[in-house]
């Protein structure tokens, strides 16, 4: 099958859209499927072009067998509504211009959680007559809304009408979690058109540390209990609060708070611990995706925290596998909803209300304090990781797309491959 797919986030950017894609379809290439990407430079989330990239017109390359084709956009920081809406109606356009000088495809697939990408994408499949699938990945605007951007505007509502046109006119719809099926539904997308392939983990990627980790040594932070909280640090997140907790836990010298990422918030979150002279807390800017595993292995809790907000309820972080993967107790500070339930159903972790500093700091004292749980909460959670592995959920997307374009519904997965390959040679 010939897959073209249009993200504005790819590799060497390491937040989730880029790496749910990349790892979905360097497997697919490995069962024999060709795949190309249409992105554009990388520059996520400091608005800046990273080094060895240069944002031209067109440029194509190769990683772990996907073709990738960069396109030229307006390129800035991720923050502020207006420059980051040209910064994503420039992909829109561009990946539309770069899709149409591609080999013709099966499927054409566009990924939100901005969904001027999935605009391109439908817009690139009707010139081309190809079936377009929209990757659901959260529900944009309402997010926006959640925010407080764009509250009750006329903008807003037009986005939502936008919104349900891709819905209605997508072959099939990807969405990352169960509740965006059920928000789909009551707005009359029919829930058989839809197909729900989760976020997960590369599990020869993410595995526990076989000794102590050099990272936490770097640090400085052997001996602590170290709550990591590792990703975009964005409006979404509301991590003022974990400040705050952090404040409550200044006299702990056991107790350290890390925060590794980039986002719109961090310069913020960087002048309140300092205002606060909060010397538990160590501020990393965003490592290299292969760094990551690292990262995680110098910690003793990831923290997961996420704005109160109604529409929080349906997201599942991508860390939360992240962190399975590498054996770490989960501190999830979320409304109720898929990820709390994952969390606790899995025995991973243990479930805070969401921009709580108390009940923070109060359930990082309880971990800190208590080695064994800890233990017990870091067993649970490797041994749930199995259950989201990205090679069960890239074939899950792969036959739901072969599926849609009317090819057979049941193909190899990846081990199937490799064992077909061997046995092929053996013979």
């Amino acid at each position: 099958m010939q897959v073209l797919f249009l993200s504005d986030n790819f590799p060497p950017e390491t937040n989730a859209p880029a790496s749910r894609l990349h790892e979905h379809a360097k497997r697919w290439v490995a069962d024999g499927h060709a795949v190309t990407v249409i992105t554009c430079a990388p520059n996520f989330p400091q608005g800046k072009v990273h080094e060895g990239y240069r944002n031209a017109w067109y440029s194509v390359s190769e990683l772990d067998g996907i073709r990738v084709v960069r396109v030229k956009t307006f390129i800035v920081a991720n923050k502020g509504f207006a420059l980051r809406t040209l910064d994503y109606m420039s992909f829109m356009v561009a990946g539309v211009i770069g899709g149409l000088l591609q080999r013709r495809p099966d499927v054409i697939v566009a990924t939100s959680p901005q969904f001027f990408a999935a605009v391109g994408g439908w817009f690139l499949a009707a010139l081309r007559r190809i079936p377009f699938v929209f990757e659901l990945r959260d529900l944009w605007p309402a997010s926006l809304e959640a925010v407080g951007a764009l509250k009750g505007s006329r903008l807003l509502r037009w986005f939502e009408r936008l919104e349900l046109f891709l819905y209605r006119r997508a072959r099939g719809i990807v969405s990352v979690t169960h509740s965006f099926v059920d928000d789909l539904e009551r707005r009359g997308i029919p829930r058989s058109k839809v197909q729900v392939v989760t976020n997960g983990v590369d599990l020869e990627q993410y595995q526990p540390l076989s000794g102590p980790s050099d990272y936490r040594t770097e640090l400085g932070l052997d001996g602590k209990c170290v709550i990591g909280y590792v990703g975009t640090h964005g409006m979404a997140h509301a991590l003022h609060n974990v400040i705050d907790a952090a404040e409550r836990l200044r006299e702990r010298s056991d107790v350290h708070f890390l925060f590794v990422g980039d986002g719109a918030a961090r310069e913020e979150l960087i002048a309140r611990a300092r205002e606060r002279d909060l010397q538990n807390i160590t501020f990393q800017p965003s490592l290299p995706k292969a760094r990551m595993p690292a990262v995680w292995g110098a910690c003793d809790v990831a923290l997961v925290h996420l704005r109160d907000t109604p529409l929080f309820e349906t997201v599942i972080p991508s860390k939360i596998f992240e962190a399975m993967g590498v054996g770490l107790p989960i501190l999830i500070a979320s409304p109720r909803g898929e990820a709390t339930h994952i969390v606790e159903r899995c025995g991973a972790g243990v479930v805070v209300p969401p921009e709580n500093p108390t009940a923070l700091a109060d359930a990082v004292t309880r971990l800190a304090e208590d080695r064994p749980q800890l233990r017990q909460l870091a067993r649970a959670s490797r041994n749930a990781a199995p259950g989201f592995s990205r090679d069960h959920l890239a074939r899950e997307m792969l036959n739901a797309l072969a599926g849609w374009v009317g090819l057979p519904a049941r193909l190899p997965s990846v081990r199937e491959h490799r064992e077909q390959r061997e046995a092929r040679k053996a013979a």
